[in-house]
């Protein structure tokens, strides 16, 4: 794997990323221990800002370099004084990173590298309350591959939405003490939390897909239909993987599943699915708008039913069978409530490109995706 690899340093995070709104700092002088709850101004904001960009670059890097083999120190060890982590986050921080340093090994394995990376943060808002900061941030990454044949994509990206809690000690100083994903699906390439589960209700009463087998090299299963543009459903959802259509609802961070299957029924009917009006609650019907959505329209479950029913799709037996504009599902938890829709927006070598929301992703490979989830069930469907 090459060595070269893109840092952000911490003067060029300042550079590149948003810093917006009212700020925070403490108003002591230094050294000074204070009892008061700390004011706030925009040098603080912006120190925050730093680090954030710090902990995810770090992140993102150990799944390009080596991790904490590399001989280079991590950017947070840069910060110290007013703001920097508490020890008990670079304790968590560390683990972070060996286990992505872990995971880099498995994507390895499953033919997927990275050469260089690119990471910056937007400060979207804080929140102060006493002696506690709550920051929420999001987080742009994108990931070059470090091998790529013929017409292969060259990068894959994703952007993540996180809160990070700074808490300020005795003597003023704050420290990073907290950091949650605040995506619902939970999807990044360089974060660990266990993707949030959809629940269905009645599913033992719906039609059932089977599971699909994740070797490589398949059977193939060449798409034959003319019926729908496939072009247009990939172009459309890679056009809207980070800019979404205002024409429809958001529904990242609004219950469980976010705006997965929501983003990919878009695609679909960019491509030429027509809505099947009715009652919102019947899985037999499919439509969505500015105004309005069916459940099957928005509903990773409800999705599913609606398509077997209706003949729209057919299973295919292995998740590399997949071709542009066919649609993967994923059952994390392997309860029999599947929990995430993708949609295929490439595919090259054999291996399908997924695009999807919540997490916004572009183009990550079926392989990534089976590697970081290699015990969770796989539904594939051929649109």
């Amino acid at each position: 794997m090459s060595g070269t690899r893109r840092r952000v340093t911490i003067v060029g995070a300042a550079a590149t990323s948003v810093v917006a709104g009212v700020a925070l700092l403490p108003n002591w002088s230094a050294g000074a221990a204070v009892s008061d709850d700390p004011t706030v101004d925009a040098r603080t904001r912006a120190t925050f800002q730093r680090l954030a960009d710090a902990v995810f670059t770090d992140r993102t890097n150990a799944l390009v370099g080596g991790g904490r083999a590399d001989a280079d120190k991590p950017l947070t060890d840069g910060f110290s004084g007013d703001v920097a982590l508490s020890s008990g986050t670079a304790r968590t921080e560390d683990a972070t990173r060996s286990a992505l340093g872990q995971r880099k090994e498995k994507l390895a394995r499953a033919g997927e590298t990275y050469r260089d990376a690119s990471t910056t943060v937007t400060l979207n808002a804080t929140r102060v309350t006493g002696r506690t900061a709550k920051a929420e941030v999001t987080e742009t990454t994108t990931l070059t591959y470090a091998r790529t044949r013929g017409n292969a994509p060259k990068t894959t990206g994703f952007q993540a939405r996180h809160e990070l809690t700074f808490t300020a000690d005795r003597r003023g100083d704050w420290r990073l003490t907290g950091v949650r994903d605040a995506d619902q699906g939970g999807l990044a390439v360089n974060t660990l939390s266990k993707p949030a589960p959809v629940k269905a209700t009645a599913a033992d009463t719906m039609p059932s897909a089977p599971r699909a087998a994740t070797t490589r090299n398949p059977a193939a299963a060449p798409k034959t239909g003319t019926t729908y543009d496939y072009k247009a459903m990939a172009a459309y959802a890679e056009k809207h993987w980070n800019a979404y259509n205002k024409d429809y609802p958001d529904f990242s961070g609004r219950g469980a599943g976010g705006d997965c299957t929501n983003f990919v029924s878009q695609s679909l009917k960019a491509g030429g699915w027509k809505h099947v009006p009715g009652y919102v609650y019947d899985y037999t019907r499919w439509f969505g708008n500015a105004d309005i959505q069916s459940h099957s329209f928005i509903g990773v479950n409800e999705w599913s039913w609606f398509t077997q029913n209706s003949k729209r799709t057919t299973p295919l037996a292995n998740v590399y069978q997949l071709e542009v504009g066919d649609v993967l599902q994923v059952d994390f938890d392997k309860d029999g409530s599947k929990d995430h829709t993708m949609i295929v927006t490439y595919k090259s070598g054999g291996v399908p490109y997924l695009t999807y929301h919540s997490n916004n992703t572009l183009r990550r490979s079926v392989a990534s995706i089976v590697a970081s989830y290699p015990n969770a069930y796989y539904y594939a469907y051929r649109t």
